[in-house]
């Protein structure tokens, strides 16, 4: 697997930020059982950063936690057997890995959020990278039906990793 990093304004997270962020990736590609070595790039911002990032690509004009920016194109969320090694658009010719997308957070709204739904930056950080992976393996959570899916997934992994509202 590769991971990349890139932090756009001051992180200024108590916990090794970085570490986390890759164990949860890992953990998520594990857990989806997805059949190949994959890249996944992770750019911390702040709320002014997202923001313009929203506005361009989203057309919504506020800041929001997470912008998830998936590479593949699936018929059906968590099935990867659409990927194969002749699929050479899904796979970066320099390390021969799976490129899944991008992630982008707001470190603005992380601390934000934590504060607000009454437990810890880590756990809010963590929940961030499940959410966007979800998205990275092709879930939504636009629909109910969607949602009734993708949210129990998110708790899951959570709960496997022991990063709870309680104790991360």
């Amino acid at each position: 697997m590769s991971f990349y990093l890139e932090e756009e304004c001051e992180v200024p997270f108590p916990f090794e930020y970085q570490n986390l962020a890759e164990s949860v990736v890992a953990f998520c590609l594990e857990w989806e059982h997805f059949p190949y070595e994959a890249e996944v790039n992770l750019t911390l911002t702040d709320n002014s950063g997202i923001h313009e990032i929203n506005r361009q690509y989203r057309q919504i004009d506020r800041p929001t936690d997470v912008l998830s920016f998936p590479m593949l194109s699936y018929e059906q969320a968590g099935d990867f057997s659409f990927l194969d090694e002749e699929s050479e658009d899904d796979f970066n010719p320099d390390t021969g890995e799976v490129m899944l997308g991008d992630i982008i957070i707001s470190v603005d709204k992380v601390i934000e959020q934590a504060q607000s739904y009454g437990h810890s930056p880590k756990r809010e950080f963590a929940f961030l990278i499940v959410h966007s992976m979800l998205h990275l393996f092709g879930y939504d959570h636009m629909t109910e039906e969607d949602a009734a899916v993708m949210e129990p997934k998110q708790r899951k992994i959570l709960d496997a990793m022991n990063i709870s509202r309680e104790n991360g």
